[in-house]
């Protein structure tokens, strides 16, 4: 249980970053997978528990589903290290849950976003620790990725 918090606690901090600056640092995203990783060959399975062999699916899964997405300028890097990092962490079902659940809640954001959002004119300010750095203008995507890790856990748990 407080692995699992550890990971949520981390993945927020992924999407607020995400959010704020629309990239998520190295130090998060390289430095989950590094502890993970050796974590996974001290202990012989994952954060959450998993098999050595179920996380090393998982990381085979999350590249072959992701890097084609980088490749073609749709997904970031943050977002595929993040992936990597998860991957190792857990195992081949919790990805595949978190990246079919994160195509669910963007269906559901591009949705109803276009019909709430003007209702509420709320406006969505972009922070960036760069001065006058360009910032880019692509929704980010950690916030849906979270959203679909959590309703896999809610899933995988009930």
């Amino acid at each position: 249980m407080i692995q699992l918090c550890v990971v949520f606690l981390w993945f927020i901090a992924c999407s607020i970053q995400d959010l704020l600056q629309r990239q998520i640092s190295n130090v998060l995203t390289f430095g989950a997978a590094a502890l993970a990783l050796l974590y996974l060959l001290g202990s012989g399975h994952t954060w959450l528990g998993a098999s050595a062999a179920e996380g090393g699916w998982a990381l085979l899964i999350a590249l072959v589903l992701t890097l084609p997405g980088y490749a073609l300028n749709k997904l970031g890097a943050g977002d595929v290290k993040l992936l990597i990092a998860l991957a190792l962490a857990t195992d081949r079902l919790t990805i595949l849950g978190t990246l079919i659940g994160a195509g669910v809640c963007t269906a559901l954001w591009w949705l109803f976003a276009s019909k709430i959002l003007p209702l509420v004119n709320q406006q969505l300010r972009i922070y960036s620790f760069e001065e006058n750095g360009p910032v880019s203008k692509k929704l980010p995507f950690a916030p849906f990725l979270l959203g679909g890790f959590t309703l896999t856990m809610w899933l995988l748990t009930s």
